[in-house]
Protein backbone atom coordinates (compact mmCIF):
# COMPACT_ATOMS: atom_id res chain seq x y z
CA UNK A 1 0.00 0.00 0.00
CA UNK A 2 2.87 2.52 0.47
CA UNK A 3 4.41 1.93 -2.30
CA UNK A 4 1.01 2.93 -4.18
CA UNK A 5 1.16 5.58 -2.59
CA UNK A 6 5.05 7.02 -3.46
CA UNK A 7 3.72 5.82 -7.39
CA UNK A 8 1.42 8.09 -6.68
CA UNK A 9 2.97 10.96 -5.70
CA UNK A 10 5.78 10.34 -8.39
CA UNK A 11 2.97 10.28 -10.63
CA UNK A 12 1.58 13.30 -10.36
CA UNK A 13 5.11 15.37 -9.78
CA UNK A 14 5.77 14.09 -13.46
CA UNK A 15 2.37 15.43 -14.63
CA UNK A 16 2.93 18.60 -13.15
CA UNK A 17 6.11 19.00 -15.04
CA UNK A 18 4.75 18.06 -18.25
CA UNK A 19 1.76 20.32 -17.72
CA UNK A 20 3.22 23.15 -17.07
CA UNK A 21 6.51 23.10 -19.05
CA UNK A 22 8.94 23.61 -16.23
CA UNK A 23 10.73 21.76 -13.19
CA UNK A 24 8.48 19.05 -10.70
CA UNK A 25 6.70 21.12 -8.36
CA UNK A 26 7.04 18.39 -5.08
CA UNK A 27 3.73 19.05 -3.95
CA UNK A 28 0.60 17.18 -4.42
CA UNK A 29 -2.54 18.61 -5.75
CA UNK A 30 -5.52 19.02 -3.15
CA UNK A 31 -7.32 15.86 -4.67
CA UNK A 32 -4.37 13.67 -4.90
CA UNK A 33 -3.36 14.48 -1.07
CA UNK A 34 -7.03 13.16 0.18
CA UNK A 35 -6.70 10.01 -2.50
CA UNK A 36 -3.34 9.03 -0.56
CA UNK A 37 -5.05 9.91 2.91
CA UNK A 38 -7.73 7.63 2.12
CA UNK A 39 -5.32 4.70 0.72
CA UNK A 40 -3.32 4.99 4.11
CA UNK A 41 -6.17 4.39 6.08
CA UNK A 42 -6.88 1.09 4.29
CA UNK A 43 -4.48 -1.66 5.67
CA UNK A 44 -5.56 -4.10 2.64
CA UNK A 45 -5.96 -3.78 -1.25
CA UNK A 46 -8.77 -1.86 -1.57
CA UNK A 47 -11.93 -2.90 -3.58
CA UNK A 48 -15.13 -1.84 -3.35
CA UNK A 49 -18.40 -3.88 -2.01
CA UNK A 50 -20.03 -4.66 -5.53
CA UNK A 51 -24.39 -4.17 -4.28
CA UNK A 52 -27.80 -4.32 -6.17
CA UNK A 53 -30.58 -2.26 -5.82
CA UNK A 54 -34.17 -2.19 -7.56
CA UNK A 55 -36.51 0.96 -8.62
CA UNK A 56 -39.95 -0.36 -8.86
CA UNK A 57 -43.11 1.74 -9.58
CA UNK A 58 -46.62 1.15 -9.51
CA UNK A 59 -49.66 3.95 -9.51
CA UNK A 60 -46.89 6.72 -8.59
CA UNK A 61 -45.37 4.89 -5.40
CA UNK A 62 -41.88 3.10 -5.24
CA UNK A 63 -41.23 -0.29 -3.21
CA UNK A 64 -38.76 0.74 -0.33
CA UNK A 65 -38.19 -1.48 2.69
CA UNK A 66 -37.43 -0.46 6.36
CA UNK A 67 -34.76 -1.88 8.20
CA UNK A 68 -33.29 -1.94 12.00
CA UNK A 69 -29.71 -0.47 11.86
CA UNK A 70 -27.12 0.07 13.96
CA UNK A 71 -28.18 3.73 13.76
CA UNK A 72 -31.83 2.43 14.22
CA UNK A 73 -34.93 2.42 11.82
CA UNK A 74 -33.75 3.76 8.17
CA UNK A 75 -35.34 3.64 4.64
CA UNK A 76 -33.48 1.53 1.82
CA UNK A 77 -33.91 0.70 -1.99
CA UNK A 78 -34.39 -3.44 -1.93
CA UNK A 79 -30.64 -3.86 -2.28
CA UNK A 80 -27.82 -6.51 -1.37
CA UNK A 81 -24.70 -8.06 -2.23
CA UNK A 82 -23.56 -9.17 -5.50
CA UNK A 83 -23.41 -12.99 -3.84
CA UNK A 84 -20.55 -15.33 -5.86
CA UNK A 85 -21.97 -17.33 -9.18
CA UNK A 86 -24.34 -14.67 -9.98
CA UNK A 87 -24.69 -11.80 -12.44
CA UNK A 88 -25.86 -8.37 -11.16
CA UNK A 89 -29.09 -8.56 -12.92
CA UNK A 90 -30.24 -11.93 -10.96
CA UNK A 91 -28.58 -10.28 -8.12
CA UNK A 92 -31.59 -7.60 -7.84
CA UNK A 93 -34.07 -10.49 -8.63
CA UNK A 94 -32.78 -12.41 -5.55
CA UNK A 95 -32.52 -9.40 -3.52
CA UNK A 96 -36.30 -8.20 -3.60
CA UNK A 97 -37.52 -11.05 -3.28
CA UNK A 98 -36.02 -11.84 0.26
CA UNK A 99 -36.41 -8.48 1.17
CA UNK A 100 -40.36 -7.59 -0.38
CA UNK A 101 -41.67 -11.41 -1.44
CA UNK A 102 -42.08 -9.87 -4.49
CA UNK A 103 -40.88 -11.51 -7.79
CA UNK A 104 -39.11 -8.69 -10.14
CA UNK A 105 -37.53 -8.78 -13.48
CA UNK A 106 -35.36 -6.03 -14.15
CA UNK A 107 -35.55 -4.49 -17.61
CA UNK A 108 -33.01 -1.21 -17.58
CA UNK A 109 -30.35 -0.18 -15.97
CA UNK A 110 -30.56 3.49 -14.24
CA UNK A 111 -27.22 3.79 -13.10
CA UNK A 112 -24.18 2.60 -11.52
CA UNK A 113 -22.94 4.41 -8.49
CA UNK A 114 -20.24 4.99 -6.18
CA UNK A 115 -21.04 5.95 -2.03
CA UNK A 116 -17.89 5.47 0.86
CA UNK A 117 -19.37 4.87 4.21
CA UNK A 118 -18.35 4.20 7.60
CA UNK A 119 -20.24 1.61 9.69
CA UNK A 120 -21.11 3.17 12.99
CA UNK A 121 -20.63 -0.16 15.20
CA UNK A 122 -17.41 -1.19 13.89
CA UNK A 123 -16.15 2.22 12.40
CA UNK A 124 -14.77 0.27 9.00
CA UNK A 125 -14.49 2.89 6.00
CA UNK A 126 -16.61 1.02 3.17
CA UNK A 127 -17.13 1.76 -0.09
CA UNK A 128 -19.73 0.69 -2.02
CA UNK A 129 -20.23 -0.11 -5.85
CA UNK A 130 -24.06 -0.49 -6.44
CA UNK A 131 -26.21 -0.88 -9.85
CA UNK A 132 -29.59 0.25 -9.96
CA UNK A 133 -31.94 -1.38 -11.74
CA UNK A 134 -35.55 -0.73 -12.71
CA UNK A 135 -38.19 -3.49 -14.08
CA UNK A 136 -41.27 -5.40 -13.45
CA UNK A 137 -43.29 -6.34 -10.59
CA UNK A 138 -44.70 -9.83 -9.90
CA UNK A 139 -46.72 -11.64 -7.93
CA UNK A 140 -46.14 -11.18 -4.07
CA UNK A 141 -45.68 -14.05 -1.80
CA UNK A 142 -47.14 -13.18 1.14
CA UNK A 143 -46.00 -16.82 2.69
CA UNK A 144 -42.03 -15.47 2.80
CA UNK A 145 -40.01 -14.67 5.57
CA UNK A 146 -38.12 -11.46 5.02
CA UNK A 147 -34.49 -11.22 5.54
CA UNK A 148 -32.81 -10.72 8.75
CA UNK A 149 -33.41 -7.30 10.25
CA UNK A 150 -36.08 -6.51 7.59
CA UNK A 151 -38.70 -4.86 9.64
CA UNK A 152 -41.33 -4.25 6.38
CA UNK A 153 -42.06 -3.32 2.63
CA UNK A 154 -43.53 0.29 2.21
CA UNK A 155 -44.99 2.18 -1.15
CA UNK A 156 -44.01 5.74 -0.67
CA UNK A 157 -44.41 8.74 -3.53
CA UNK A 158 -41.10 10.63 -4.31
CA UNK A 159 -42.55 13.76 -2.19
CA UNK A 160 -42.71 11.12 0.81
CA UNK A 161 -39.82 9.81 0.18
CA UNK A 162 -38.06 13.32 -0.04
CA UNK A 163 -39.42 14.46 3.19
CA UNK A 164 -37.25 12.14 5.22
CA UNK A 165 -34.00 12.25 3.69
CA UNK A 166 -32.74 11.66 7.63
CA UNK A 167 -34.07 7.96 7.93
CA UNK A 168 -32.58 7.05 4.50
CA UNK A 169 -29.99 4.45 4.79
CA UNK A 170 -27.62 6.11 2.16
CA UNK A 171 -27.94 8.86 -0.27
CA UNK A 172 -28.23 6.66 -3.35
CA UNK A 173 -31.96 5.92 -1.79
CA UNK A 174 -32.69 9.50 -3.03
CA UNK A 175 -30.17 9.86 -5.94
CA UNK A 176 -31.29 6.42 -7.78
CA UNK A 177 -35.11 7.64 -7.24
CA UNK A 178 -34.60 10.95 -8.54
CA UNK A 179 -32.09 9.35 -11.42
CA UNK A 180 -35.30 7.42 -12.48
CA UNK A 181 -37.73 9.96 -12.19
CA UNK A 182 -35.21 11.97 -14.64
CA UNK A 183 -36.04 9.21 -17.30
CA UNK A 184 -32.09 7.94 -17.32
CA UNK A 185 -32.24 4.44 -18.41
CA UNK A 186 -29.54 2.19 -20.20
CA UNK A 187 -29.83 -0.99 -21.95
CA UNK A 188 -29.15 -4.39 -19.63
CA UNK A 189 -26.92 -5.43 -22.07
CA UNK A 190 -24.33 -2.78 -21.08
CA UNK A 191 -23.64 -5.48 -18.39
CA UNK A 192 -22.18 -8.80 -19.51
CA UNK A 193 -21.54 -11.55 -17.14
CA UNK A 194 -18.76 -14.00 -18.02
CA UNK A 195 -19.89 -17.43 -18.05
CA UNK A 196 -16.66 -18.16 -15.99
CA UNK A 197 -18.76 -16.36 -12.79
CA UNK A 198 -21.62 -19.15 -12.82
CA UNK A 199 -19.34 -22.08 -13.44
CA UNK A 200 -18.82 -24.42 -10.60
CA UNK A 201 -15.55 -24.71 -9.04
CA UNK A 202 -13.28 -27.91 -11.09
Amino acid sequence: MALRAVGLVLSAVRLRATDHGSAPDAEPDTKLSARLAIIAAMPNRWKPNVTVAAIVEREGRFLFIEENTADGLRLNNPAGHLDPGESPMDACVREVLEETAYDFEPTALVGVYLNRFRRTRTGDDITYLRFAFTGNLGAHHAWRQLDDGIVRAVWLTPDELRSCSSRHRSPLVLQSLEDYLAGRRAPLELIHTDASVLQAPR
